[in-house]
């Protein structure tokens, strides 16, 4: 990932690849580097790839909040002189997704949301362990995966340093506040934009359900299920996620020709 990571300006972000813009939005305790595989399989297939930092710990208090972000989103987009993108969001990146596509669809040519908050009150504040041993928050960590050994030792060692920080904690439970008040179901059935929800089977964070109610609501949404997998469906089942991702980009003409 560090070749193709750059600064410019006020944005970090990651970019590889040529052609059919896809911009990834990682969650509250993710890193770019979730993405891999996605990037990796993309990038060699006439995608650019391009997943910028979110300024999650590092915004202003007051602007620590899903709107705010999906404006960074959008104000980034624009820097990169982009003009319609992909945008696909994990977690909390998906929930961005989702109300950066509400505030500025005609930037969205297709949504991919997975494991997505936006719906699901307690996806974020349950989720997140507020403080507590090493055991426990590995534990929490476990639990975001159906497989725990996916839970790296780095993994855990980097949400323990997150919840033991005492800033990165308030402003983790402001965005928690903020998903809850920001929650999209009287938006989602006016969302026309085409979306690929993929969901792990054994999600705890944001339950199948959640799927369901977001496959509902969205006039134009695919629903695609991926077994023995939790909440990070690119990380547990890399292959299978970029395979179901290109199904459906080839099937709403997203796809690169």
């Amino acid at each position: 990932m560090e070749k193709h990571y750059k600064k410019e300006g006020r944005y970090s972000y990651y970019e590889a690849g040529e052609g059919t813009p896809i911009v990834i939005l990682h969650g509250l305790m993710g890193g770019l580097s979730n993405f891999d595989a996605v990037a990796n399989y993309f990038s060699a297939r006439g995608y650019k790839i391009i997943i910028p930092d979110l300024p999650i710990y590092t915004q202003n208090i007051l602007k620590t909040n899903v709107k705010s972000f999906a404006k960074y989103v959008k104000d980034f987009i624009t820097f990169k002189g982009l003009e319609r993108v992909i945008l696909l969001g994990n977690s909390l990146g998906g929930h961005i997704a989702l109300y950066h596509t509400k505030m500025y669809p005609e930037k969205v040519a297709g949504l991919v949301i997975t494991g997505s908050s936006g719906l699901y009150e307690s996806a974020m504040g349950d989720s997140y362990p507020k403080r507590g041993d090493y055991e426990y928050i590995k534990k929490k960590a476990e639990d975001v995966f159906y497989d725990p050994k996916v839970a790296t030792k780095e993994l855990i060692d980097e949400v323990y340093e997150s919840v033991n920080d005492r800033i990165k904690l308030i402003k983790t439970l402001t965005i928690a506040k903020s998903a809850i008040r920001h929650n999209m179901a009287k938006d989602l059935p006016k969302m026309h934009v085409q979306t690929c929800i993929i969901w792990g089977k054994n999600d705890k964070v944001t339950p199948p359900d959640v799927a369901e109610e977001f496959h509902k609501l969205l006039p134009n949404s695919a629903l695609y299920w991926i077994d023995k997998c939790g909440h990070a469906a690119m990380m547990e089942h890399p292959d299978e996620f970029n395979r179901l991702l290109e199904d459906w980009l080839t099937h709403t003409h997203l796809a690169v020709h």
